[in-house]
């Protein structure tokens, strides 16, 4: 199963398009993760059109029409995974424990809103993953996303993609 992971889209406010690279992406995964700040329901449309399926949150520059139609959390089981979707998680420091007492349950957690790529595991074995942003790159050298595969219950090649200069 392939797996796209995105966030922090923050069309069309900081970006007028999606890059095309990601754009291109969306079909290929068999499912598309985006942990919030789309900014627009319009961002919510086209992923929507160009996704197999999508599982999407809604986060703090989202306004009442995506949080009408999106959780604050979502949760799937994929490919024997158990996936959380949350597009906050606090400070840096302490995000390991602080995730895994708020989501036990969970194999992985992608979340989003600092724009900072993030890759770790708790204690307890919890994955937690930050794709960055594809438009909005912030105080990183590139604006970003990730890809990833499950093979067997296994989360395997996650690669952080790192998007062309605009």
């Amino acid at each position: 199963m392939r797996l796209l992971l995105t966030s922090d889209t923050h069309l069309p406010k900081r970006a007028g398009r999606l890059p095309a690279p990601l754009l291109a992406e969306l079909p290929r995964a068999d499912v598309v993760l985006h942990a919030g700040d789309w900014a627009d329901a319009a961002a919510l449309d086209l992923f929507e059109a160009h996704s197999r399926r999508l599982i999407g949150v809604y986060g703090n520059n989202d306004g009442p029409e995506l949080r009408a139609r999106l959780p604050e959390v979502a949760r799937a089981d994929l490919g024997g995974l158990r996936f959380g979707v949350v597009h906050e998680t606090g400070a840096a420091r302490g995000r390991e424990a602080r995730c895994a007492a708020r989501f036990p349950d969970l194999d992985v957690l992608v979340f989003g809103h600092s724009h900072i790529p993030w890759d770790t595991t708790a204690l307890g074995g919890l994955r937690l993953l930050n794709p960055g942003s594809p438009t909005d790159r912030r105080r990183q050298p590139w604006c970003t996303y990730m890809t990833a595969t499950i093979i067997g219950g296994r989360l395997t090649d996650v690669v952080l993609h790192r998007l062309p200069p605009r």
